[in-house]
């Protein structure tokens, strides 16, 4: 009688390196203009979002990187969510948000610290139940009454599921410091995605045209309507004998009407000077090279409920 073969072992999976890594994706949601972008700057630790007093200054999903010790936070600065009007620009920036609450291990939703409106309200009720959240009580800096805050974000708290409750200004750095202790807990340990010295996933050109923008709000304030947007037309690196680098690039605003046009360019053209000279001081800065700016601005009738203009000048 014969011995039974013995059967072939099967093939074990292999087994996963346990890491001491950790990685997230975190969103900055909340209504226009309560500090999202001056937040992502703070917890990066470099401007790579633009800011002005003007709402709606955001609108792309800009991502931020920060690497902290064996921790990595991937921080996506989303834009105010839309609720005043129905354009094809609006859309897209809505989209930007929706689409970035629904993939990240975590949602940072930004209010004013001690004021919570309408607007706040259609912000939370996108959040998921399933992806931890956490309220930041944003421009503490600027709150009087102090003693009122703490019923507000009780009241908060039975609106949405929050994980905690962090009050803080974004100007302030042991709040930023603090805010990283408090976001690590809840990002998984995995590889990074990012390399340790990276701070954003986009490249030089969109600086650029964000820069242009942030100058041309600042500047013209309320006057000028938000549905302007600017254009890199040409970006030309060269080398030079005298500069570490040197930049050549033309940028396009372009807006809706000629009223506009002539708002931008000024008596004698000394506003649009005034901007393309702020903007290049800055980019000199932030890229460590010689840049020459040239700007020009275009009438483009309606192309803010566009919906083909609106993807051409890079929204969703």
């Amino acid at each position: 009688m014969t011995e039974p073969e013995e059967s072939a072992a099967e093939p074990q999976p292999p087994v996963a390196e346990a890491t001491t890594q950790r990685c997230g994706l975190v969103a900055i949601v909340g209504k226009p203009n309560v500090g999202k972008s001056t937040l992502l700057n703070a917890l990066v630790g470099q401007k790579i979002s633009i800011t002005s007093a003007k709402a709606q200054t955001t609108r792309h999903r800009i991502t931020g990187v920060r690497t902290i010790g064996e921790t990595q936070y991937v921080f996506a600065d989303t834009p105010g969510f839309q609720t005043r009007h129905s354009t094809a620009l609006n859309r897209s920036l809505n989209k930007a948000v929706t689409g970035a609450i629904a993939d990240v291990d975590l949602v940072l939703f930004v209010v004013e610290a001690g004021n919570f409106t309408l607007g706040d309200a259609k912000v939370l009720a996108l959040l998921k139940p399933d992806i931890p959240a956490i309220l930041v009580a944003n421009k503490l800096d600027v709150v009087h009454r102090r003693a009122e805050l703490a019923p507000r974000l009780r009241d908060m708290q039975q609106r949405h599921p929050f994980a905690e409750f962090v009050p803080m200004s974004a100007r302030n750095a042991k709040d930023v410091d603090r805010l990283f202790g408090v976001c690590e807990k809840y990002l998984p340990h995995q590889p990074w995605m990012y390399g340790e010295d990276e701070l954003t996933d986009r490249s030089e050109k969109f600086p650029a045209s964000e820069m242009v923008r942030e100058k041309l709000f600042r500047l013209t304030g309320d006057e000028l309507p938000y549905t302007s947007a600017v254009a890199i037309e040409k970006w030309e690196e060269e080398p030079s004998p005298k500069f570490k680098r040197m930049v050549r690039i033309a940028a396009t605003i372009v807006v809706e009407r000629e009223s506009h046009k002539a708002m931008i360019i000024g008596e004698g053209g000394e506003k649009l000077k005034r901007i393309g000279t702020e903007a290049r001081t800055e980019l000199e800065r932030l890229m460590d090279a010689k840049v020459f700016l040239q700007i020009f601005v275009k009438v483009r009738s309606g192309w803010a409920d566009d919906e083909a203009r609106v993807r051409s000048f890079g929204y969703e």
